[in-house]
């Protein structure tokens, strides 16, 4: 049987590739750097040339940073090797070869890697949550404390509001296929959360699990109190906003220390050196 045919015989899920689905569904590097960027201008009066992605997966906004600048240079850290190759293949290889030359790509754990000095860091998409215990959390912290310049930031994200603190299945229908977020599991006790991504499709077809998370549900004074413990001069948090009529959430953030009561909210942290 030919390839050609045996791909029709296979559904949508079979055929899907779940990293392809994952940068659709739930990065956006685009609009994460311009965050960054415009967010480091603003407090140090200039553009942030080097930066580290933690927590890698994929790679894409180390390499999307690449494209910003011709001086633009990026590390790429994750300790899951087939994640990095899949990255490597789809998106360091696309780039241009001069471009490709200020990129790395480094299997390693985020807390005993080593890279040169950087103007920002960033753990984007709660991926640091992995860390539940507050001995790990601060070591990470310290380490990315190390490996910035004199003015480096470091960039994070958190989430909260009532239905973090529920089990829930949030729908989203993008072109093509459906995203699933499934918080599957909440311990009140110890904060643990267990988090699925699931994909369905036109066919009916679906594929479950494609990713699954074991976090603790950090609020943002413990993530303050441990960044300022490690050494950062100043903890900022910029808040999502919401439309005053119909409540729904913006791509707008505002800096701010008051969260109004909502379900679901999310907010970006910038630690300064």
């Amino acid at each position: 049987m030919s390839k050609k045919k045996k791909d029709k015989k296979l559904t949508m899920a079979q055929r899907a590739d779940r990293h392809e689905l994952y940068q659709e569904s739930v990065q956006d590097s685009e609009f994460e750097l311009d965050f960054v960027q415009d967010t480091y201008k603003d407090i140090r009066k200039k553009k942030p040339v080097t930066l580290r992605e933690d927590f890698a997966g994929t790679s894409r906004s180390a390499c999307v940073w690449t494209k910003r600048g011709k001086d633009n240079r990026a590390y790429a850290v994750d300790f899951d090797q087939e994640v990095l190759d899949w990255g490597h293949e789809h998106n360091y290889m696309k780039l241009k070869p001069k471009q490709r030359e200020r990129v790395e790509l480094i299997k390693a754990d985020v807390l005993k890697v080593k890279t040169p000095p950087v103007d920002v860091c960033l753990a984007f998409n709660f991926s640091y949550w992995i860390l539940q215990e507050r001995k790990d959390l601060k070591k990470y912290f310290r380490s990315v404390h190390r490996t910035l310049n004199d003015d480096g930031i470091f960039f994070l994200d958190g989430f909260g509001g009532s239905e973090a603190h529920t089990t829930s299945v949030e729908k989203h229908k993008l072109k093509g296929f459906t995203y699933l977020w499934d918080q599957n599991k909440y311990n009140p006790l110890t904060q643990e959360m267990q988090c699925y991504i699931h994909f369905r499709f036109p066919d009916k077809s679906k594929m479950d699990k494609a990713f699954s998370y074991t976090w603790r549900l950090w609020g943002g004074h413990e993530i303050e109190d441990l960044l300022y413990e490690a050494g950062f001069s100043n903890v900022r948090f910029y808040v999502q906003k919401f439309d005053e009529k119909t409540d729904e959430a913006l791509d707008e953030f505002e800096e701010t220390r008051v969260v109004e009561e909502h379900e679901c909210w999310i907010a970006y942290i910038a630690a300064e050196k």
